[in-house]
């Protein structure tokens, strides 16, 4: 799994509710995210219940998982 971290020299992982946002494919966080971050994979040290797949994020619930770049213009 991918995180996303803050383009700063102590960057935190962005999270939302408390739990670190995730998601599989780091081509697709790349694709779909801009700004000053970092893609990383996520620390072993998270466990799974504290984190949230990109996918269920309400801010990308209508974003249709795989991606595909066609359908964005």
């Amino acid at each position: 799994m991918w995180a996303i971290q803050h383009d700063t020299l102590h960057g935190d992982l962005l999270s939302w509710n408390g739990r670190t946002i995730v998601h599989a494919d780091k081509d697709e966080l790349e694709f779909l995210l801009t700004g000053p971050i970092r893609i990383v994979p996520c620390p072993p040290s998270i466990p799974a219940e504290q984190t949230i797949e990109l996918r269920f994020h309400p801010h990308f619930a209508h974003h249709q998982f795989p991606i595909r770049r066609e359908a964005y213009p």
